[in-house]
């Protein structure tokens, strides 16, 4: 049985990604380097590819050996709601990097900055339901799941949701809110996340049947965010060898621990 102190720490880590980006308007006026941002993103892509497939997926297709040669069915339909959940939040809410041609100006930047939190803060609910879905799989000890290996998860997840910490209060702080304002805003940006994860690991003793379909969603929900967001992130720039080798580096990070712990 993991401690439930184990369990509460491993869904606040992706949270204090957030908090520590952040933190970014306290030290930094023009934001994170873009090359050190694009290795960041690529190494979490990296790890969330490789978390989705051995400690969501697999499991998800072990828990269902009854079904036989359909033992694969409740990750295809899972995985598929989770694309499909995320395709639909981002058709109804603003997309993180908006783009706005109309003319510029102070209450457009508003509404821009705006739009921007209420996006960061909309996908970060089901990142939380991700890593909720992760630990509820631990702690029911019979889904294959490993404590270093959902660590590594909630970790990736972090150093994902750092530059989201930033991209929210960095504009606050240059629209005039203070850097105490804006850190503030960055923080409640990201504390969505562990309430999901939070409400998602509670729910799931009752639902112990349909934990398959939750792992394949959770693994749905990540490869929509990495495919949409992530990879775009890493191969913006000409030359983006350096976001592709951290890439290959976070996942076979999350592949040798999460097959060496196992």
């Amino acid at each position: 049985m993991v401690p439930e102190m184990n369990i509460l720490w491993g869904i606040m880590i992706p949270f204090l990604g957030t908090s520590l980006g952040a933190t970014c308007v306290l030290f930094l006026r023009n934001g994170l380097n873009e090359k050190v941002k694009r290795c960041l993103v690529g190494f979490a892509a990296g790890v969330m590819v490789a978390a989705s497939i051995w400690s969501l997926l697999i499991p998800a297709m072990e828990q269902s050996d009854s079904l036989g040669h359909m033992a694969f069915f409740p990750a295809v339909v899972g995985f598929g709601i989770g694309i499909l959940l995320l395709l639909l939040l981002d058709k109804a809410v603003p997309q993180m990097r908006i783009v706005c041609d109309c003319p510029t100006g102070l209450g457009v930047e508003k509404k821009k900055t705006g739009m921007l939190i209420l996006a960061v803060t909309l996908h970060n609910i089901p990142e939380g339901m991700a890593v909720g879905v992760i630990y509820a799989g631990l702690r029911s000890g019979n889904c294959g799941i490993t404590l270093a290996g959902a660590m590594v998860l909630s970790i990736g997840i972090a150093i994902q949701n750092f530059p989201e910490g930033a991209i929210v209060s960095m504009p606050l702080y240059t629209e005039g809110y203070s850097k105490g304002k804006a850190l503030w805003y960055g923080i409640l940006s990201g504390a969505v996340e562990p309430v999901a994860a939070l409400i998602t690991v509670l729910a799931a003793n009752t639902v112990g049947p349909i934990l398959p379909y939750l792992l394949s969603f959770a693994a749905g929900a990540m490869m929509y965010v990495v495919v949409e967001e992530l990879i775009p992130e890493v191969t913006a720039d000409e030359h983006s060898y350096p976001g592709t080798i951290f890439f290959a580096v976070g996942f076979s990070l999350m592949m040798a621990l999460d097959n060496a712990l196992g």
